[in-house]
């Protein structure tokens, strides 16, 4: 059996707000994808890459995957930086940054 991930989703880049996100159970490939030599496409015997299972916080779905015995790997959420940018800073006298044209 191959290994879980959860992970946060990202934020779309259609959404400006800071909502919260959930966090998310991935199924890993246990077995060999194969190529379709008439159509070309790849596919798979293995249906469970084509779950995903959705929790409000990172324990409850480290319990769902002890509970169901599935290995898993925890990928925790990078650090977003927010800053501040005002307009009138652009035209400041004493403008810290060199103009971009």
């Amino acid at each position: 059996m191959a290994k879980a991930r959860i992970y946060k989703r990202a934020k779309k880049a259609t959404q400006s707000g800071h909502a919260r996100h959930l966090w998310v159970l991935d199924y890993g490939q246990s077995s060999p994808r194969s190529h379709d030599p008439i159509t070309g496409w790849v596919g798979s015997n293995d249906t469970q890459t084509q779950v995903s299972i959705s929790f409000q916080t990172k324990e409850q779905a480290i319990a769902y995957a002890e509970r169901k015995s599935i290995p898993y790997d925890i990928e925790e959420p990078g650090t977003t930086r927010f800053v501040v940018k005002n307009y009138e800073d652009n035209y400041h006298h004493n403008r810290k940054m060199n103009w971009t044209h």
